[in-house]
């Protein structure tokens, strides 16, 4: 009996050991890439050159439809607005049609970011907030699901001070997001205490 309790007794500390090392270990890569990703700068440019070729390359609707949600979204940056604002709706119209697809949540999270970043820069923020929102209300995706959301709506309201509808997106986030490791809590903790968080390559996802 005393061999076994001892056995028993072992077996839980090395699973408690386990579980604190992985913890641990979870915080130490996620700082490091916390690290990195603050050298990091996005290129707006480049995404939008990218995604104009995949948009051009589209042979059927599907195919335009998958390449829509990002020629959309930095079409903002180029200060084509009426464009991509047109693109957005395009996008969320042909999601109709493809709710079961992988593609669904990416192309609802960015069809609606399209439309916040349109509103901020027509100075509209109380629409832009409402865009964010839904975007947060994205099924998922692979993508979404592995990688996290697009921060870049987010931080623009954030440098307009609406911190508290950004901690609310962050919050519907969470549903789909498995995989933020611990990065969701860091950004959360900074926008609470008024710091700027680093969204690093989620600025471009």
């Amino acid at each position: 009996m005393k061999s076994v309790l001892i056995f028993f007794g072992g077996f839980a500390t090395a699973i408690i050991l386990l579980a604190v090392g992985g913890y641990v270990a979870m915080q130490y890569y996620s700082s490091m890439a916390e690290e990195y990703q603050a050298e990091w700068v996005p290129n707006f440019d480049k995404q939008l050159y990218k995604s104009t070729a995949e948009l051009a390359a589209a042979k059927s609707e599907y195919e335009r439809w998958v390449a829509l949600g990002d020629v959309g979204l930095w079409s903002v940056d180029s200060g084509s607005l009426e464009k991509a604002e047109q693109f957005a709706n395009e996008t969320l119209k042909i999601s109709e049609k493809y709710k079961k697809d992988w593609n669904y949540g990416n192309a609802i999270h960015k069809g609606h970011l399209t439309l916040g970043r349109v509103a901020l820069r027509r100075n509209n923020i109380e629409e832009a907030k409402k865009q964010l929102l839904l975007a947060g209300k994205t099924p998922g995706s692979p993508q979404l699901d592995s990688f996290g959301p697009n921060m870049v709506l987010a931080n623009e309201l954030l440098e307009k001070g609406e911190k508290e509808t950004v901690l609310q997106y962050l919050e519907l986030c969470e549903v789909f997001w498995d995989m933020h490791m611990g990065k969701l809590e860091i950004w959360k903790d900074k926008i609470s205490k008024g710091e700027d968080p680093n969204f690093g390559t989620n600025l471009l996802y």
